[in-house]
């Protein structure tokens, strides 16, 4: 099976409701889409969301990183030789992890429909199914209490509460959804940066003086600040989790060496796909530290990528895969299925998507 053509294009699905978070706000999914086509008529599925204000990736960095220094580097390779095919994704640009990811799933997907096999399975994972988180976005304590109630309602026990503007206010929305839900609702708590380590210290003690009873929080302090993080670490009994802190295996190694964080979040657009992430798994497992499997605001492409990982590694125990949820539609046609917050995979080989619909297609370079 070699690889002859690699089209990229662009897809955008509406959001339910806008989305927002410390970092940005957007009503709509932006992305972009790889197909690796082959002699054998075979096509491998990719993704990489613009996501600037995290990986520093962009629509026109990975749209150029991808025609001028991936694709060159892939055409006429042998999909049965994948080391070497990731290999030259590695070593095609420093950085650019969006693009890298989009060709590494895409080479996964490859793969596995070459072996006749579902990704996991390769790995060797057994578990099929699992239950995803649901993101209440930042607003008004009331309105995220209300957004919470509804989700509750809607069969979600774990939900993830966006903060991190105002650290006063960011009390009050903790507590406001706290006491919409009840005790029964598992609750995650993502600052995305926002808080400094004395205010992250100040609200996680006072939600545990509270007794509001948080399972984690999520990314407190600026990303680079490891010793801030560490800090909050050691000065709060709740469990934090590293998220923009930890994009490459460089990074879990630094984390995980100072104990900086209790646990990762991996995401494939910060790891530069399956490869990277897959050798996160593989460090925090040795060092004993659970991992989180999230996504950025992506299609069911990159997603069900994700999917597959999850279930194929013990160390990942916490999912938050619900972008998918959150889009008015769904135009990949296979992959990762929903019901509700449960996700399952099925035995298609590869990612077992079969088509994603709507993309404008800008760009094809064939070897």
């Amino acid at each position: 099976m070699i690889i002859t053509e690699m089209s990229l294009g662009t897809l955008s699905i509406p959001l339910k409701k806008p989305f927002r978070t410390a970092l940005r706000s957007t009503d709509v999914v932006t992305t972009n889409i790889v197909a690796l086509a082959t002699d054998s008529g075979t096509v491998g599925y990719g993704e990489a969301p613009p996501t600037a204000a995290i990986t520093g990736d962009t629509d026109g960095s990975i749209a150029c990183t991808l025609a001028t220094r991936i694709a060159p580097a892939l055409l006429g390779r042998d999909v049965s030789e994948l080391h070497d095919a990731l290999t030259a994704v590695e070593r095609s640009a420093v950085g650019n992890t969006s693009a890298k990811a989009a060709a590494d799933i895409a080479l996964h997907d490859l793969w596995g429909k070459l072996c006749g096999q579902p990704l996991y399975r390769l790995w060797g994972g057994t578990k099929r199914t699992f239950a995803t988180d649901y993101t209440i976005s930042l607003n008004a304590p009331d309105e995220m209490a209300r957004d919470a109630a509804e989700a509750v309602r809607d069969g979600y026990d774990a939900l993830k509460i966006k903060v991190g503007v105002d650290f006063r206010l960011d009390m009050e929305r903790i507590g406001a959804v706290r006491r919409e839900v009840g005790p029964d609702v598992l609750l995650r708590v993502d600052a995305n940066q926002g808080w400094t380590p004395k205010e992250a210290i100040r609200i996680i003690r006072h939600m545990e003086d509270e007794g509001l009873d948080i399972e984690l929080v999520e990314q407190p302090v600026a990303r680079h600040d490891v010793e801030g993080l560490k800090r909050v670490t050691d000065a709060v009994d709740t469990i934090i989790l590293a998220d923009e802190s930890v994009c490459s295996p460089r990074d879990a190694i630094r984390l995980i060496a100072m104990r900086a964080a209790d646990m990762l979040n991996i995401k494939l657009m910060k790891s530069g796909g399956l490869s990277g992430a897959l050798r996160i798994c593989a460090m925090a497992e040795s060092a004993g530290m659970e991992c989180m499997i999230g996504a950025m605001m992506e299609s069911k492409v990159s997603v069900t990528a994700a999917a597959h990982l999850a279930t194929a590694r013990r160390v990942v125990t916490k999912y938050d895969l619900d972008p998918p949820i959150l889009c008015a539609s769904d135009p990949v046609k296979g992959g990762v299925r929903y019901d509700g917050a449960v996700l399952s995979l099925t035995d298609a080989p590869g990612l077992g998507i079969d088509a994603v619909e709507g993309v404008d297609w800008k760009e094809s370079v064939k070897g």
